[in-house]
Protein backbone atom coordinates (compact mmCIF):
# COMPACT_ATOMS: atom_id res chain seq x y z
CA UNK A 1 0.00 0.00 0.00
CA UNK A 2 1.32 3.32 -1.14
CA UNK A 3 1.89 6.34 1.56
CA UNK A 4 1.47 9.86 1.52
CA UNK A 5 3.92 12.34 2.69
CA UNK A 6 2.57 16.09 3.23
CA UNK A 7 5.27 18.30 3.54
CA UNK A 8 4.69 21.84 4.53
CA UNK A 9 7.20 24.70 5.11
CA UNK A 10 8.78 25.24 7.78
CA UNK A 11 7.86 29.19 7.65
CA UNK A 12 4.19 27.87 8.75
CA UNK A 13 3.94 26.07 11.86
CA UNK A 14 0.07 26.78 11.98
CA UNK A 15 -0.60 25.10 8.57
CA UNK A 16 1.81 21.93 9.81
CA UNK A 17 -0.49 21.88 13.04
CA UNK A 18 -3.54 22.20 10.99
CA UNK A 19 -2.39 19.46 8.67
CA UNK A 20 -1.56 17.37 11.21
CA UNK A 21 -4.41 17.03 13.44
CA UNK A 22 -6.91 17.18 10.64
CA UNK A 23 -4.88 14.35 7.94
CA UNK A 24 -2.42 12.41 9.16
CA UNK A 25 -3.27 8.79 9.26
CA UNK A 26 -2.16 5.34 8.75
CA UNK A 27 -1.75 6.03 5.23
CA UNK A 28 -0.45 9.97 5.36
CA UNK A 29 2.50 11.12 6.87
CA UNK A 30 2.79 14.81 7.60
CA UNK A 31 6.13 16.45 7.68
CA UNK A 32 8.12 19.65 8.07
CA UNK A 33 10.17 20.51 5.00
CA UNK A 34 13.71 20.53 6.54
CA UNK A 35 16.03 20.95 3.43
CA UNK A 36 18.46 24.09 4.06
CA UNK A 37 20.34 23.72 0.67
CA UNK A 38 22.12 22.02 -1.77
CA UNK A 39 25.17 20.37 0.57
CA UNK A 40 27.57 20.53 -2.34
CA UNK A 41 28.93 24.08 -2.55
CA UNK A 42 31.59 25.62 -4.44
CA UNK A 43 34.23 24.58 -6.49
CA UNK A 44 35.91 22.02 -5.26
CA UNK A 45 36.52 18.56 -6.71
CA UNK A 46 34.31 15.46 -5.70
CA UNK A 47 35.01 12.06 -5.80
CA UNK A 48 33.14 9.24 -8.82
CA UNK A 49 29.02 9.96 -7.77
CA UNK A 50 28.17 5.64 -7.47
CA UNK A 51 24.64 6.62 -7.46
CA UNK A 52 22.34 6.09 -10.49
CA UNK A 53 19.87 8.60 -10.02
CA UNK A 54 19.29 11.57 -7.42
CA UNK A 55 17.32 10.19 -4.13
CA UNK A 56 15.09 12.83 -4.50
CA UNK A 57 12.54 12.18 -7.33
CA UNK A 58 10.55 15.54 -8.54
CA UNK A 59 11.51 18.89 -7.58
CA UNK A 60 8.91 20.30 -4.36
CA UNK A 61 9.92 23.60 -4.49
CA UNK A 62 7.54 24.78 -6.66
CA UNK A 63 4.80 23.61 -4.55
CA UNK A 64 6.25 24.60 -1.53
CA UNK A 65 6.71 28.64 -2.62
CA UNK A 66 2.89 28.57 -4.26
CA UNK A 67 1.19 26.85 -1.80
CA UNK A 68 3.34 26.46 1.73
CA UNK A 69 2.86 22.40 0.81
CA UNK A 70 3.32 19.65 -0.95
CA UNK A 71 2.01 16.07 -1.26
CA UNK A 72 3.94 13.04 -2.15
CA UNK A 73 4.09 9.28 -2.64
CA UNK A 74 5.61 7.52 -0.84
Amino acid sequence: MSRLLLVVVREEPGRYTYFKHTYSSDTVEVIIDRRMSERRRGESPVGLDRRQASRRRRDLSPDLQAFGWALVRH
